[in-house]
């Protein structure tokens, strides 16, 4: 593994990226079902990037309740988005395409980008990113 905040600066880089085209997709109105599903990536990623930044050498699985939970012990603000991280992980079943719509979409997003406000405070005050983004 690189050092921490270079291994945390490239999952903070995708987890952008990611979220980039969440936004576009919502801005198209189409695809709905492969946008929640990267939202709840993107996220993911987002807080992947937040684990790498404390050291540690890997970060395995998709849950962001977890690792919400696990950024929790060091950061008293993660709390704040743990029912939005669990709602990312548990989007509906069914054939997503069929059952997402773009009201799923925006709450989605909303949670989103909860997750991404807390990982971007934390990743800040680790020195990790300057300014916001």
């Amino acid at each position: 593994m690189d050092d921490p905040a270079t291994e945390a600066r490239r999952w903070w880089s995708q987890a952008l990226d990611d979220r980039a085209f969440v936004g576009d997709m919502a801005t198209e109105a189409q695809y709905f079902g492969e946008a929640c599903s990267l939202a709840q990536q993107a996220a993911e990623k987002a807080v992947k990037a937040c684990l790498y930044a404390t050291g540690r050498p890997e970060v395995i699985g998709h849950a962001v309740r977890e690792f919400v939970l696990d950024l929790a012990g060091l950061e008293p603000k993660f709390k704040d988005v743990v029912a939005q991280a669990a709602r990312l992980d548990g989007l509906p079943g069914g054939t997503p395409f069929h059952t997402l719509s773009a009201t799923d979409l925006h709450s989605v997003r909303e949670d989103m980008e909860a997750v991404f406000s807390a990982a971007e405070r934390f990743l800040q005050t680790r020195g990790i990113l300057e300014g916001s983004t």
